[in-house]
């Protein structure tokens, strides 16, 4: 009987010990655990944080320069094209793919809605329709090369940008069309750059867009069923399909949409600099990307928020309009956005390790 109790005695013992450990493994976990989760239920709450501390930074050094209306709607204007192309570059991403022809798309576009117009006498609206047509039909085929003959998005994405970018320099023969004759002849091609002044701040319609872009973006990838099929296939594509998600249908209306998106940047990018030019958006691949990672969307997919992408690229036009504004170099902006860039990957890799 004594030898019953002393067992009892040591079961209640390890059993207590147990505990203790438990609850010191759950004390371990509590204060970063509770961080960590908290990052990984809100993506984009670390780019806003890092938004907010800049425009924050810049302000008490730059003052009353650098919190005008002007300067604060001037970031918007400087990021419009980016962050449209970068909402674009998010859907991708969020699939576990990446998209190196957007760029090429959006300049592409604009080349057809322009070269529409004036070679062929066709009306403005006719040709933007046909420059948005033009987009999508791209983005069609790299979701068909994705989804159907299974290659790598990067080198699908790599290839057809090599191939739009060279389709558009032979077509345009490299001419560009000017302002004067769009302003005078189509000046619907120009209509993303319409300015409206509302309180002493200057918005233009490409502004207006981006921002209702992303919303309806963000609505739909958290609250349709869309949105969680995109999700789930950037997560998992062979559980996805296992649970019941058309994964190639999925994939084809992620790239066709991404690249429409493309196109309205390729109007949009129009409006901004006011001329149709085979040249222009060089840097447009890079930037989108650089804006969604900056945003906090995952690369490995399945996590993030659009509504990251927007401020990772208003942190670049933050730290751009900031340091100019102070005189400095143009290679520091290069350098922080560099830095950004790394903490970005470094900050998701340490959030993916919690437990969804």
């Amino acid at each position: 009987m004594s030898e019953a109790n002393q067992g009892a005695d040591n079961f209640e013992a390890a059993a207590s010990r147990s505990e203790e450990v438990a609850e010191f493994v759950d004390h371990r976990r509590g204060g970063l655990g509770k961080v960590q989760h908290l990052l990984h239920a809100n993506p984009s709450l670390v780019p806003l944080i890092v938004l907010v501390l800049a425009i924050g930074i810049f302000g008490v050094l730059l003052g009353s320069k650098f919190f005008s209306p002007f300067a604060m709607t001037l970031i918007l204007q400087q990021v419009q094209i980016v962050g449209i192309v970068a909402a674009a570059q998010s859907l991708i991403i969020l699939t576990a793919g990446i998209d190196l022809s957007v760029g090429a798309i959006m300049v592409f576009s604009s080349v057809i809605m322009g070269q529409f117009t004036f070679r062929y006498g066709i009306p403005a609206p006719v040709s933007v329709a046909c420059g948005l047509v033009c987009g999508t039909l791209i983005g069609a085929l790299n979701g068909w090369l994705v989804s159907r003959v299974k290659l790598p998005p990067f080198i699908v994405t790599l290839g057809m940008w090599q191939i739009v970018l060279a389709t558009n320099f032979l077509y345009s023969a490299n001419e560009t069309i000017r302002s004067q004759d769009i302003e005078a002849n189509a000046p619907f091609l120009q209509f993303f750059g319409s300015k409206f002044v509302v309180g002493g701040a200057v918005f233009t319609v490409g502004v207006v867009f981006m921002l209702a872009l992303i919303l309806v973006l963000a609505y739909a990838l958290r609250h349709t069923a869309w949105g969680r099929h995109v999700y789930a296939v950037g997560d998992d594509p062979e559980a996805a399909d296992l649970s019941g998600v058309d994964v190639h249908k999925t994939l084809m209306s992620v790239y066709m949409l991404s690249g429409l998106i493309c196109a309205f940047a390729g109007w949009a990018l129009i409006g901004r600099i006011g001329s149709v030019s085979p040249t222009s958006g060089q840097l447009a691949n890079i930037e989108s990307i650089t804006a969604v990672v900056i945003g906090g969307i995952s690369l490995f997919g399945g996590r993030g928020s659009i509504l990251g992408s927007l401020f990772g690229a208003l942190i670049v036009g933050v730290f751009t309009l900031g340091l100019r504004l102070m005189g400095a170099d143009a290679q520091w902006t290069f350098l922080l956005i560099g830095l950004l860039i790394i903490a970005a990957v470094a900050a998701d890799q340490w959030i993916r390790k919690v437990s969804a």
